[in-house]
């Protein structure tokens, strides 16, 4: 695992995603994008069809399905660490 929380084993097999047989099963702990909210987060745990999901840098959870869940690579998870930054500089978080 690098400094930004993604294994070397997320981002080849993000690249997989598309071609698997079964669909993506993210696990607690995985860094996974949102497409349904094109979001970047962390799954937290999940009830049913239903996974929590919490931003990189803090802040609240949301829900998501699974079907709209897929491993996270490097860049995405990149542009959320970006975009935090600009905000706690834009405003002071």
């Amino acid at each position: 695992m690098n400094g930004n929380g993604i294994s070397h084993e997320q981002r080849e097999g993000a690249a997989e995603a598309g071609s698997r047989e079964h669909p993506y099963a993210p696990q607690p702990g995985d860094i996974v994008r949102d497409v349904g909210c094109r979001r970047v987060g962390q799954v937290m745990g999940h009830v049913g069809p239903r996974y929590r999901v919490r931003p990189l840098n803090g802040g609240c959870q949301w829900e998501a399905r699974a079907h709209d869940l897929a491993p996270a690579v490097y860049s995405d998870a990149m542009s959320a660490a970006v975009a935090e930054a600009n905000a706690q500089s834009r405003w002071g978080l």
